[in-house]
């Protein structure tokens, strides 16, 4: 229940410190891990700055000289440890410390049990996918380096970069490598590398080292802010053997700061020999197809339709001559067939024509109605006939019918 206070009856400090101090009493005892930043002895009583391993936190925390040396090692800055500690609120003052009792290091093997289900965790998230990973730029214009001050690392990325192309420009950040502040200055110098409109590729070093020194770029909120960048990141941390899980979400892992050099910048020497052979090789492309193309039209022209036109129009005369001879004589022949086939049945007609018959010396007899007489009982006396000769006709009477001996 909070304290009732009103602008005419406000509560004095040492009510709210007694306050405080009450709260902060009931937390009880608390395990507390965090870096040791500061250490000092004053008579039997030890004073420590535990800082934060990540944020930019600290806290005091005291303790009697006997807890430090009972631990072993000896704690020093720069350890990771875990306080077993009372949070205590000193109303006098109006300051806030940790009462420790109990003061371990945190083994390797346990930092590594840490790291190994961090790293599960971000590749459940598709953290570390190779399908969220980002090709580097061919040519970077501007390249971010972000590495410990004045170290190794920075003069090979360096040196490197400028001896394989001289007109790269790096924009680089000095900063804390490892220790309690190295996650939150990395951190900023990415950020600030990130929102820069000209960098390119921004690459993370730095020399080998411990595990405890290398923790830094395992840390999650800086493997988390390396997967949000907007810009490519090449991570080089330590040597061949060391594996941050930096190196597991960066676009590119360098096995060493020369080796990320390379990486990044192209080298000038190289390209221009890739460029001399490309040349060549489209010169040959080149030079082959004109040549296939100069062979084929000379061929075109060894045709003996092209290298003598007039030869063609000759022999395509000679074609059409003798074309119309042989269709003159096609249709002579027919003609002469189709004629000698008439003149067969002309003589066929005639040969069965009465007329021949009546050329012979024979007559039609006919009756006045037209019809034939083929019988003398067939005609009585005295009927008009009509003798159909050959050339000309007569008009007679017939007279008695005589029967035809069958000796004549």
């Amino acid at each position: 229940m909070g304290m009732e206070s009103s602008p005419e009856a406000p509560q004095p400090v040492r009510a709210v410190l007694q306050a405080v101090g009450g709260w902060i009493g009931r937390l009880g005892r608390i395990w507390v891990e965090g870096q040791i930043a500061d250490l000092n002895r004053r008579g039997q009583t030890v004073f420590i700055t535990l800082r934060d391993p990540v944020a930019n936190v600290s806290t005091r925390v005291v303790c009697p000289s006997r807890v430090v040396t009972a631990t072993t090692p000896t704690p020093e800055p720069g350890a990771r440890v875990v306080v077993h500690a009372k949070p205590d609120f000193y109303v006098a003052r109006g300051t806030f410390s940790l009462a420790a009792t109990e003061i371990r290091h945190v083994g390797l093997g346990e930092l590594l049990a840490r790291l190994e289900q961090l790293r599960k965790t971000l590749a459940a998230e598709g953290l570390f996918s190779d399908s969220r990973k980002r090709s580097l730029p061919f040519l970077p214009t501007v390249v971010g380096l972000v590495c410990g001050r004045d170290s190794a690392a920075e003069r090979d990325v360096l040196e490197n970069g400028r001896r394989r192309w001289p007109a790269v420009r790096f924009e680089v950040r000095e900063v804390a490598v490892q220790g309690d502040r190295a996650v939150g200055e990395v951190l900023e110098a990415l950020r600030e590398l990130d929102d820069h409109p000209d960098t390119d590729v921004i690459i993370l070093t730095r020399g080998g080292g411990s595990m405890e020194d290398l923790l830094p770029f395992s840390d999650e909120t800086l493997v988390r802010a390396v997967s949000a960048a907007r810009t490519p990141v090449v991570s080089a941390i330590g040597h061949e053997q060391d594996a941050p899980l930096l190196d597991h979400v960066a676009d590119v892992r360098a096995s060493t700061p020369t080796d990320a050099a390379k990486r990044v910048v192209p080298d000038v020497g190289e390209q221009f020999e890739l460029i001399a052979q490309l040349r060549q090789r489209a010169r040959r492309v080149i030079t082959g197809g004109l040549e296939r193309e100069r062979a084929w039209l000379a061929d075109l022209r060894s045709r003996p339709v092209l290298a003598s036109p007039l030869h063609e129009i000759d022999r395509r005369t000679e074609q059409i001559l003798g074309l119309r001879d042989r269709a003159r004589r096609c249709v002579h022949t027919e003609l002469a067939r189709a004629e000698s086939d008439l003149e067969h049945t002309r003589a066929r007609l005639e040969a069965l024509s009465p007329r021949t018959t009546l050329a012979r010396g024979y007559a039609i007899v006919q009756r006045a109605d037209g019809s034939v007489a083929r019988s003398a009982s067939e005609i009585t006396p005295q009927e008009r006939l009509r003798l159909r000769f050959a050339g000309d006709s007569l008009e007679v009477t017939a007279g008695t019918a005589h029967p035809e001996s069958k000796d004549e």
